[in-house]
């Protein structure tokens, strides 16, 4: 063993995951070993979800970009053109908000500075901030081409972004129109329909008199917003509701503004909800804006963009909605209006990215009509030209296709990019690239017009209408035909919408061709709470503490092991108190009881032992192989277990692929069994272990190669450590390119033979312990069997001390008294105890035993005798108790029949 690679150095006495990680990943990038470019091999291309140029790496980045890894990993190894391309998202409201609250800081307002000079800024905080991610993605072991990191807002991104919207709108898909949106008054901004997150509320229902004009009535009406009432421009009523249907065509005053609004018919009107009337103010909700439209109503829009009030609303003007609504109670209650108020629960809409209450509200925006566009979109899906996995997610799909409406694109924000329509002073528009070439097409509307006349809309992007593009937009357009489409997406089933569709939206609108072959989705990572582990909750445990506490090895081969496709993963944390910050806080400072790693940093710790312990072994090459039917197992086996593991990665069933990995290498294979099988055995004279056959050891050493090929997508640290160390090395040589093994010859019948060779290795050692037997004083083996050829093929590893320590193995007819026995399968085996055990002192211990478990059996049996007990008693108590009884039937048997053969 040995490698002349610099970095190998003497191996340590114990595992320490820091001092191998760093050196390897240093060395890949030293050798650009991650580097792409085209070539005559076949593509294998997977562009990585766009964190926010804000974020840090959380559970649901690392078990994300942990998956892509993977893929890209097996991909390199298997002579693929493996481009794994990395980059970031510019997050329009995300980033603007902390670049506001950095200002804000300096006591700097955004608006005080204008655009240009708060961009200035902006810049300047994402070359300071942004990007941190993907620093921290490397210590994931993440094999991106880093020399092709890109960004949603760099120049290269930000004209594909313009061409695309310039397209769109020459092919009549955007327009610009009058639309109820939703406003988010902290972020001032638009956001989508899908970026309202619905929270139920304790509210409450307040019910107010409107006078009826002329006759001195008044019609009574329920509503959880009594603020807006300020804009209100009718009463409606349902035609049919007896109660109120003469009122029709009559008018009502609007309390505190005595506004004479009509009152009016439509069966829109629930007549069981509050008291069957309804206010109307189509400013500011969604459903009255449409009954406007329908009758012709007056719009008054009574808010700023803060949600203060405005001149409009003619009385408490400059204050917040929610300050105005506890006041309006009162003016109205000193009105004589008020009648009551009852609780009541509500959904309320919320901003996802700011947490502030959604104002509806009428206003110009731009939009892509979405419909035509999407017809490609869900026919390549559901023929399976765009495959999903798991493909459940279909039904998902096709159900936000079958309900899209038009997408409001434009958000009033000043990071991001800017809508490319241009302005003339009568309120006319062109859309262009840039002014120059906006000039050219205004003279076309006024021949007079000056280049200064014109005036660039003001508002961005929304961000998702620049990462659409993006497994177009990150290739150089000479590289596109090479590169696109990507082989395999990997994204949370979350962003379906957002993103997913919307990208095979602008894939079959450009290039007439999918962005992606496959669509692997991962389910959330979540906290006990069923919460998704967030940066804004704080309910992610520290990944880098993580990492150093079990390895980065450990931390992925945790989370991939738990991650089934599409299938949520809570991961094992202690829970904080509430929801508070104080005790999100306290949490975050907890250590987190992360078992699920810690079965990752065993089987690294394993891998180390494993080679320690080969490393050990003396060769003589003079020696015979005594050892073949372990190697002819093995062989059977690997291949056998390989051949699983490639079907799991071709279905992308990637958790069940690694746990089979995991069996074969320990609990099942290499670790548990073969090493057991082929280990020299301890020569007590001598001191130390006999020596190994030449044959056995070079066997040894290539499967052990070709089981680190095998971990390396899973495990890339410790499987280039040991991958170095077995064999002799170049200078710039590594696992990275190894062949990903492929299965061979199949062997069912020494596999299955093996099984029962093993269920008896595994019953001689349990009479070993339970009979004080030492492991190196030898045993004989009788067994009554119809295949005694079986038990000779394995005699060999039967006769060696740490399997089972078969001295002599011989073939019986009848049973024999005296011996130890155990079935397994359908050969019975007996262990002759004579001269092994003091007889008479295991009679005694078996004695007293018999007396514990009769005891037992009695206690047992008295409680299920109770009627009162077994009627009253819970059913898991009385199920336990008989449970008991059995389990006490079955050792006095045992020990019985032990007694007898003493």
């Amino acid at each position: 063993m040995g490698s002349s690679n610099p970095k190998i150095g003497e191996l340590a006495d114990k595992y320490e995951p820091s001092a191998i990680e760093g050196k390897w990943y240093q060395y890949w990038l030293d050798n650009k070993f991650f580097r792409s470019t085209p070539d005559e091999r076949e593509p294998y291309t997977v562009v990585i979800p766009p964190p926010n140029v804000t974020g840090v790496l959380h559970m649901g980045h690392i078990l994300n970009n942990t998956i892509q890894d993977v893929l890209i990993r097996k991909a390199r190894m298997e002579g693929k053109n493996a481009c794994w391309v990395p980059g970031t998202d510019h997050a329009s409201i995300a980033t603007e908000a902390k670049v506001v609250k950095m200002l804000r800081a300096q006591g700097i307002k955004k608006s005080d500075i204008g655009r240009e000079k708060f961009l200035e800024h902006a810049w300047e905080w994402k070359e300071k901030y942004g990007g941190i991610i993907l620093k921290q993605l490397q210590t994931l072991g993440a094999s991106c081409d880093w020399d092709r990191e890109a960004f949603t807002m760099d120049a290269e991104r930000s004209e594909q972004v313009i061409d695309m919207f310039i397209k769109l709108y020459n092919d009549g898909h955007i327009y610009r129109g009058l639309r109820m949106i939703n406003w988010d008054p902290e972020g001032k901004t638009t956001v989508s329909n899908e970026e309202v997150i619905y929270k139920e509320v304790d509210s409450k229902l307040y019910y107010i008199n409107y006078r009826i004009a002329g006759d001195g009535g008044y019609v009574t009406i329920a509503t959880t917003r009594p603020e807006t009432l300020l804009g209100d421009t009718a009463i409606c009523v349902n035609p049919e509701d007896d109660r109120y249907k003469h009122l029709i065509g009559k008018t009502a005053i609007v309390p505190l503004v005595n506004r004479e609004v009509p009152i009016i018919g439509d069966k829109y009107v629930d007549t069981s909800f509050g008291t069957g009337c309804l206010k109307v103010t189509p400013a500011h909700d969604m459903n009255d804006y449409d009954l406007g439209k329908k009758h012709n109503l007056e719009v008054i829009d009574i808010f700023n963009e803060d949600a203060t009030l405005n001149e409009n609303a003619q009385i408490h003007i400059g204050k917040d909605r929610f300050v105005v609504r506890k006041e309006i109670i009162n003016d109205l209650k000193e009105a004589g209006c008020f009648i009551a108020e009852i609780p009541y629960k509500n959904k309320v809409g919320t901003s996802e990215r700011t947490g502030a209450i959604i104002e509806p509200r009428l206003s110009e925006q731009w939009f892509i009509a979405m419909k035509k566009l999407c017809e490609p979109a869900l026919e390549n899906v559901l023929n399976k030209n765009v495959e999903f996995h798991p493909a459940s997610f279909e039904n998902m799909y096709k159900s936000w296709i079958d309900n899209i409406q038009d997408w409001n694109i434009s958000r009033q924000l000043w990071w991001g990019h800017r809508i490319p329509a241009y302005y003339l002073p009568n309120g006319e528009y062109v859309v262009a690239k840039s002014l120059e070439e906006a000039f050219e097409l205004a003279k076309a509307k006024d021949a007079n017009i000056k280049i200064e006349d014109l005036k660039q809309d003001e508002d961005v992007l929304d961000t998702w209408a620049s990462s659409w593009l993006w497994p177009m937009s990150v290739f150089d357009p000479e590289e596109l035909d090479y590169y696109y489409p990507t082989t395999t997406l990997v994204t949370g089933f979350d962003i379906i919408f957002f993103w997913v569709m919307r990208m095979i939206i602008a894939g079959y609108f450009l290039k007439d061709e999918k962005p992606f072959k496959h669509v692997y989705f991962t389910g959330m990572v979540r906290d006990k709470m069923r919460r998704k582990m967030s940066k804004s909750l704080g309910n992610s445990p520290d990944v880098f503490k993580l990492m150093e506490k079990y390895g980065t090895d450990g931390v992925r081969y945790g989370i991939l092991s738990s991650a089934a496709a599409g299938n949520d993963i809570i991961f094992d944390t202690d829970v904080p108190k509430s929801d508070k910050p104080e005790d999100i806080e306290a949490f975050n400072k907890l250590d987190v009881d992360s078992k699920i790693c810690e079965v990752g940093r065993n089987i690294a710790n394993k891998v180390w032992q494993s080679y320690r312990l080969i490393e050990s072994w003396e060769v003589d090459e003079n020696l015979p192989n005594p050892n073949k039917v372990a190697l002819e197992w093995f062989e059977g086996i690997f291949n056998q277990e390989l051949a699983k593991i490639e079907q799991n990665l071709n279905d992308f069933r990637i958790s069940e692929a690694l746990t089979q990995a995991y069996r074969v290498f320990w609990t099942e294979g290499f670790c548990s069994w073969f090493l057991e099988m082929i280990k020299p055995d301890y020569d007590q004279a001598a001191g130390k272990s006999m020596p190994i056959d030449k044959e056995t050891y070079e066997f040894t050493i290539d499967y052990f190669e070709r089981l680190l090929n095998m971990l390396h997508p899973f495990m890339p640290f410790i499987t280039e450590e040991f991958w170095q160390r077995i064999k002799p090395r170049g200078e710039k040589e590594t696992i990275c390119f190894a062949p990903y093994p492929k299965p061979g010859a199949q062997n069912p019948q020494i596999v299955s033979e093996a099984e029962v060779i093993f269920e008896a290795v595994a019953s001689i050692r349990e009479i070993r312990a339970k009979k004080g037997i030492k492991k190196h004083d030898p045993l004989k083996l009788a067994v009554k069997t119809d295949n005694p050829d079986l038990f000779t093929k394995f005699a060999q590893i039967l006769q060696k001390q740490n399997m089972a320590g078969i001295a002599e193995i011989e073939f019986v007819d009848d049973k024999i008294a005296g011996a130890a026995s155990f079935v397994v399968r359908n050969h019975e085996c007996f262990i002759p105890l004579e001269g092994k055990i003091d007889v008479e002192q295991e009679r005694k211990k078996l004695e007293k035993e018999l007396e514990r478990q009769k005891r037992n059996l009695n206690t047992s049996s008295n409680k299920l005798k109770n009627e009162k007990f077994v009627n009253n008693a819970k059913p898991e108590i009385v199920n336990n108790e008989r449970k008991k009884l059995a389990d006490a039937e079955a050792q006095i048997k045992v020990l019985e029949e032990s007694l007898a053969s003493l």
